[in-house]
């Protein structure tokens, strides 16, 4: 039997990156969406690069490659494993996992906070009594309070950032009553919500297999990155970190989702090419003459409706009250679970079926309670 070729490095290379473009059908869903929209709102193909957002876009893109190869580093897991293993009871280890997964989203963004903490948790799963599912959620609910502090912290900020030209200082400020007050109400709902039952964790680790260089080299390129972007030249800091990247740390490139930038690319598109159509034009025409309440609500339960990206990209266009929109969207990402991509990302990795029902009982709890909260710190 004559013998099969393996493949090459450049061909092994290839396949990891056009992997994820195989099996994300959310990205499927959108791109058939775009086929169709483009139908009824015929547009020329030319023009769809001038609908997208590409500082929005190449700020996203440089995060998902820093943030990816601090993950692959695996310190941030050796860090859990070692805390984990020295906690001894069930409410101190629900309230670190909640306030790590806050913070990691603060610098790391929701989506890359969940990847690290929510297969440490489910890594658990083998200490009796111990509820999963309950730490999923919460988790999530926690990456939804933290992200929402900073520019970095989510797609939506980043978007809202870009657009109003804000510093990073300056964005982060005005998002920290919001952040302060969700947050100390999902601690004190952690606090309640889980016994101080004690427990004994033996997460197994080797730090040998850690990989110090990269961890020091992303986190260096991520400040030079986040300057970049600071200063008005995200496409610039991202071809820096690439070439970076391509030379120091190719691996990491390959393991990155690529096909999340193309999803944000299709929802720029889809929205504009939507927003063509007669019945909706009306509609989004009186965006601009919205109340500070009626774009507030727009924001909130748009969110509910298409998730709290794609209603972002829709009011940015229409209004430059930024920080109604920013209060709006980060607080509808609480609610169902199409809020916010975070909880769909959470909740596919949770080992639990029937987990979207007891996700939704805490979730909408948040919602209403953000709700109330960032509107009134707004008037």
């Amino acid at each position: 039997m004559p013998k099969i070729a393996e493949p090459s490095r450049a061909t092994s290379f290839i396949y990891k990156i056009c992997q994820p473009f195989l099996r994300d059908r959310l990205m499927h869903l959108l791109l058939i969406a775009a086929i169709l929209l483009s139908f009824l709102a015929p547009h020329p193909p030319a023009d769809y690069p001038a609908w997208v957002d590409w500082n929005t876009i190449a700020t996203l893109a440089g995060m998902l490659l820093l943030t990816k190869g601090i993950e692959v580093s695996g310190y941030l897991e050796h860090l859990g494993r070692m805390i984990i293993n020295h906690l001894g009871q069930q409410r101190a280890l629900a309230l670190f996992l909640v306030s790590a997964s806050a913070l990691l989203s603060t610098i790391l963004t929701n989506d890359i906070a969940l990847f690290i903490v929510v297969p440490l948790t489910v890594g658990l799963a083998n200490i009796g009594g111990l509820p999963i599912g309950r730490l999923v959620i919460f988790e999530t609910l926690a990456v939804n309070a933290g992200s929402l502090l900073t520019p970095i912290g989510n797609p939506q900020n980043i978007l809202l950032w870009q657009r109003s030209h804000l510093s990073f200082a300056t964005f982060t400020w005005q998002m920290v009553p919001l952040a302060l007050a969700v947050s100390l109400i999902l601690l004190l709902v952690t606090w309640l919500s889980f016994p101080k039952k004690t427990i004994h964790a033996e997460m197994e680790d080797n730090p040998a297999s850690y990989k110090t260089s990269l961890l020091r080299t992303c986190s260096l390129l991520y400040i030079a990155f986040l300057v970049s972007v600071e200063f008005g030249h995200p496409g610039w800091g991202l071809l820096g970190v690439t070439v970076a990247a391509a030379l120091l740390f190719r691996e990491v490139i390959a393991k990155v989702d690529w096909s999340l930038i193309l999803v944000f690319i299709l929802m720029f598109i889809d929205i504009h090419l939507l927003t063509q159509l007669d019945f909706i034009q009306s509609w989004v025409g009186a965006i601009q003459h919205f109340s500070q309440l009626e774009l507030f609500l727009s924001a909130l339960l748009g969110s509910q409706v298409i998730s709290n990206v794609p209603a972002t990209i829709l009011l940015v266009n229409y209004s430059d009250a930024y920080k109604v929109i920013a209060y709006g969207v980060n607080a509808g990402g609480f609610g169902l679970a199409i809020g916010s991509l975070a909880n769909i990302i959470a909740l596919r990795m949770a080992p639990e079926r029937h987990l979207w029902l007891r996700f939704h009982l805490y979730s909408f709890p948040f919602l209403i309670l953000s709700g109330f909260i960032a509107w009134w710190l707004l008037v």
